[in-house]
């Protein structure tokens, strides 16, 4: 079984720039809810439930952020492979129900689900979504190697020549942060789906890299599976914390395989196999 498990992330006061200081993380706990491989996570709008892709058990699990108890779920009558979600500004769900080729759109009440459509077109294996504040609904399709932008349900974009990308999170100014896990490595794109940067396997080591998020001050968080660590990257591209070894392990500074990752405050939820037992401190 794996677990959700709860990091406080707290920021030294050394340091100059906001992005050179070093992040200090310490282990609060660890779900203890039956998951099947869990993947992304997604807090509600209103911050008040925290939703698991659950992969092997073919739902959204939604959990209290605070005591990671399960409080609901749904989905599991008809998606197969569950493996991310997100909300779009009129508090629409999007989820991506990877082994049916599709992102199934709900609409929400009192985490109360209803199927209300989907979005398919040019999409295989779809492992990431992402609901733009522009209106459009990015989905990276694992199986198809792309990502296609879609607008009121059309297709209006499309990036091409990736390898089994993975997340898609929103950056500062608008942009795009794309997890391409078969590349490993990480885009930044456009809205129009051009690739402006690139952050690469050579200067961070990634090998499968998967899921992301990103903190108030810009850095990205980055789940990088197979080197069993999450990443934490600030904006002037400094490595200003790694979690986990580098190898699968137990222990007090052990990984195994992370995949999902959300920031709530200081406050990070990441999903991964139960190695972990106290904390993680880097200065």
């Amino acid at each position: 079984m794996q677990r959700i498990i709860l990091l406080l992330i707290m920021v030294s006061l050394s340091g100059t720039a906001v992005s050179a200081r070093p992040l200090q993380a310490v282990f609060e706990q660890e779900s203890r809810v039956a998951l099947s491989n869990p993947h992304d996570l997604k807090l509600s709008p209103d911050g008040q439930y925290l939703l698991v892709s659950d992969v092997g058990n073919n739902r959204v699990a939604i959990l209290d952020p605070d005591s990671l108890e399960l409080v609901g779920q749904f989905g599991a009558d008809h998606q197969a492979g569950t493996h991310d979600i997100d909300f779009d500004k009129n508090g629409l769900a999007y989820v991506a129900d990877t082994h049916n080729n599709r992102v199934t759109i709900y609409r929400m009440q009192n985490m109360q689900a209803a199927l209300i459509g989907e979005l398919s077109e040019s999409v295989r294996g779809p492992e990431g979504v992402l609901a733009h504040p522009n209106g459009r609904i990015y989905v990276a399709g694992a199986w198809s190697n792309n990502v296609v932008a879609f607008l009121d349900g059309q297709k209006v974009a499309e990036l091409t020549g990736l390898s089994s990308p993975h997340d898609l999170e929103l950056a500062a100014d608008g942009d795009l942060w794309l997890a391409d896990a078969g590349n490993d490595r990480i885009l930044l794109v456009s809205p129009e789906l051009v690739i402006k940067d690139v952050l690469t396997r050579d200067k961070y080591h990634f090998r499968g890299v998967r899921y992301l998020d990103t903190m108030q001050d810009g850095t990205l968080i980055a789940a990088d599976k197979d080197t069993h660590s999450v990443k934490f990257i600030g904006v002037d591209g400094t490595l200003r914390l790694q979690l986990g070894s580098g190898k699968a392990a137990r222990g007090d500074y052990a990984l195994t395989t992370p995949e999902g990752v959300e920031i709530r405050g200081n406050r990070v939820c990441f999903s991964a196999r139960p190695l972990l037992k106290r904390c993680f401190v880097a200065f």
